[in-house]
């Protein structure tokens, strides 16, 4: 009788945990998404080869970490992208601890894919222990929504 109690507790907490969750991925954007995958799958295999007991369980603690830490980056990404793209400087970001920084700067000044989009070109860099581990060049775009109305 213990036993059901705990696996109704356990349903109800996980279904719960899923609900939370699916609300919350309503507000990411497809960037969260490719973070968070690509967190996921390093942080299971991590965890999988760190927890020589349980490789099962480390997997799963590691990519449930290894999720929130993409996304993280991944939403550091596009707001210092944003902000360099609309204030023309450089952005810094930096981690309590020191040990991770990102820096998005505009190579370009601003110009038109057509009449009613306006881009600019951001390098970003992110280091970790003052290594530099990635470095892309994006281009951010703002657009003027036209519609015919009656």
């Amino acid at each position: 009788m213990n036993m059901k109690i705990f696996t109704k507790k356990t349903i109800v907490f996980v279904l719960v945990v899923l609900i939370l969750f699916t609300v919350a991925c309503a507000q990411l954007q497809r960037q969260h998404y490719e973070g968070a995958a690509a967190g996921a799958v390093v942080g299971g295999v991590a965890g999988a080869l760190l927890d020589k007991k349980n490789p099962w369980r480390g997997g799963v603690i590691g990519a449930g970490l290894g999720t929130v830490f993409g996304a993280t980056i991944a939403d550091i990404s596009i707001r210092g992208s944003r902000e360099a793209y609309q204030t023309g400087k450089p952005v810094e970001y930096r981690t309590e601890d020191g040990r991770g920084y990102y820096r998005a700067e505009p190579t370009s000044d601003y110009y038109y894919k057509d009449p009613y989009t306006k881009c600019r070109k951001v390098s970003e860099k992110i280091w970790e222990n003052g290594k530099l581990i990635k470095e892309t060049v994006k281009e951010v775009c703002e657009s003027e929504k036209h519609e015919k109305t009656y």
